[in-house]
């Protein structure tokens, strides 16, 4: 990680990690992963970035209203909260998405800064150029966020000993992974940054 480059986190939110309404199985063994990666962004001096989602009680999203999942990360209750072993520095700059009862909104790219300010606007004028990203899930926000960056103008590398998958059905994180390549995102691990 140098200079002109964010690390955004996805989604370290209690709905994500195992006993939430939507747990990854085993997604809490990120977090140490996502927590060593944020120690190497401070140590470099580069912004931080967290996602959530932030839902409200009604919206498309969820399956009661025509969507595909139930309901979770709703605004202002503990189940949004990120996890409380994430250690996110006091500086860290929380974008949120999904706010909009119509809309989806997997990609971070989704969020705005609760200014208002879209994600990218924010890595623009910090002079970002490359985006760092892990979380939570490799085969939803994770992946579109991957997609999209290059689309808002960001070459994207995809931390995958941080990011796990919800695999709805079989295989899907593994798909995501091969989807993001082809879209252009480097893949690393902490192994191959700290060298």
């Amino acid at each position: 990680m140098a200079g002109k480059s964010a690390l955004v986190v996805v989604d370290l939110q209690n709905d994500f990690l195992p006993g939430g309404a939507l747990g990854v199985f085993e997604g809490d063994q990120v977090i140490p992963v996502l927590n060593r990666y944020i120690q190497l962004a401070l140590a470099a001096g580069l912004p931080i970035y967290a996602s959530r989602d932030w839902h409200p009680k009604v919206t498309k999203h969820f399956k009661e209203y025509g969507g595909i999942w139930p309901p979770h990360c709703i605004q202002g209750t503990r189940s949004a909260e990120f996890h409380p072993d994430l250690r996110l520095s006091k500086d860290a700059i929380v974008v949120s998405k999904g706010a909009d009862p119509e809309r989806d909104a997997y990609s971070a790219f989704d969020a705005l800064e609760s200014d208002g300010t879209p994600l990218a606007e924010s890595l623009r004028r910090r002079g970002v150029e490359r985006i760092y990203v892990g979380g939570l899930t490799t085969d939803y926000c994770v992946k579109w966020t991957a997609i999209e960056a290059p689309r808002q103008g960001f070459s994207m590398t995809v931390l995958v000993d941080a990011s796990l998958g919800v695999n709805l059905q079989p295989h899907d994180a593994e798909r995501a992974i091969a989807e993001m390549v082809r879209q252009g995102a480097d893949m690393t691990t902490i192994e191959r940054l700290r060298l």
